[in-house]
This record gives structure tokens, C-alpha cells and sequence, in this order.
């Protein structure tokens, strides 16, 4: 029963994971920001506390480079190499 679990939140990381890959890809597309499949890959929820959290650095605010989106996909990372050494 425990593997399952493991297995079963391990997949829904790495499905978030490539959720966010494929997003960042549609990005660098103009014509994708208006597509159906970049509205389903809405990951916002996920993305925002972290955007609130880099928000307070104020050397962050004006740069180019979404530090937020990064840094939410690396703790996916993270989180999934925690979950498999369980």
C-alpha cells in the first residue's frame, strides 16, 4: 500500500513536471499563449506563492527571467527526489 502511494504522488509530480516543460516550450511561440492546450496548462496556482515569495526581493522585480517558474519547477524536482527515497 505505501509503494502505491509513492508511486501514485511520484506520478502526479512528474506529470506536473512536464506539465511546466511543455509550457515553458509554448512560450517562446507567440501563437501559443492563445491556445487551447497553453489555457490547460494554467499553472498558476502552483507558480503564485512563489511569485509572492521572490515578489519581496526587490532585485527580482524588474528582471526578465521568471525566477518564480523556475524556481517552482526545481522544488517539483526536489519533492519527487524526496518522495522516491521514501
Amino acid at each position: 500500500m505505501n509503494s502505491l502511494v509513492i508511486y501514485f504522488v511520484g506520478s502526479l509530480l512528474r506529470i506536473l513536471q512536464f506539465m511546466f516543460f511543455a509550457r515553458a516550450i509554448m512560450s517562446w511561440f507567440v501563437q501559443g499563449s492563445d491556445s487551447k492546450i497553453y489555457e490547460f496548462l494554467c499553472l498558476e496556482p502552483v507558480i503564485q506563492p512563489f511569485r509572492s515569495l521572490l515578489s519581496r526581493v526587490s532585485a527580482l522585480r524588474n528582471c526578465p527571467f521568471d525566477f518564480a517558474f523556475m524556481l517552482a519547477f526545481f522544488v517539483l524536482i526536489v519533492l519527487e527526489q524526496m518522495v522516491y527515497m521514501l
